[in-house]
């Protein structure tokens, strides 16, 4: 086993024999606390960051390809974040109208249309409360739009996939190239931690 010390006095990077002799990635062996100032490109490829004092996740359907290249990029920042597969998952009505609260767009703002039952239930119809559509959400959960991630910095639907990108409490990273060859270039800027 290796054990890095970072600038930071609280950051450490643990990896495994296995990852030293060659493997295709770091075994993680705990939480590794990490001061958000560092690079993401210094650490070995394919070490993912984890932190306890921080927690990134997405709520993902891996049948989307923009829920796919919004996991992607978290993970090109060196960050591994807790995967929801929310079709698998499906939130809880607290956890969806805690959703709605974090993303601040409304229950409609989360609705889902194509590839969903949005126009057979009629959903559009502005009769619905807020509570009606949340009870249509958990009963099918295919309604919720996606992906949401949810960062220190905040929460947020984010599509297009780079809309991640202000979300991610790391700095600026190298180009991104999306499944559809679409390159991303990161400018940086980031929100203020929440």
């Amino acid at each position: 086993m290796l054990c890095i010390q970072t600038a930071s006095p609280s950051s450490t990077l643990l990896f495994t024999d296995k990852f030293l002799a060659g493997s295709a990635g770091p075994e993680p062996l705990a939480d590794i606390d990490y001061d958000f100032r560092l690079r993401p490109h210094i650490l070995p490829l394919g070490a993912r960051r984890r932190s306890s004092m921080s927690q990134i996740t997405i709520y993902h359907n891996p049948a989307c390809g923009t829920s796919r290249n919004t996991l992607a990029l978290i993970r090109h920042a060196g960050l591994e974040p807790v995967v929801i597969e929310y079709l698998k998952t499906p939130p809880s009505p607290q956890t969806l109208r805690e959703l709605v609260a974090a993303v601040g767009v409304g229950v409609r703002g989360l609705l889902r249309e194509k590839g969903t039952p949005y126009v057979e239930l009629g959903l559009a119809d502005p009769k619905w409360s807020d509570e009606q559509l949340l009870d249509f959400i958990t009963q099918q959960p295919i309604l919720l739009n996606r992906p949401i991630v949810l960062t220190p910095l905040g929460a947020k639907l984010c599509r297009p996939s780079e809309a991640v990108l202000e979300l991610l409490p790391v700095g600026p990273l190298p180009p991104f190239t999306k499944s559809d060859g679409e390159v991303v270039t990161d400018t940086g800027l980031r929100r203020k931690p929440v």
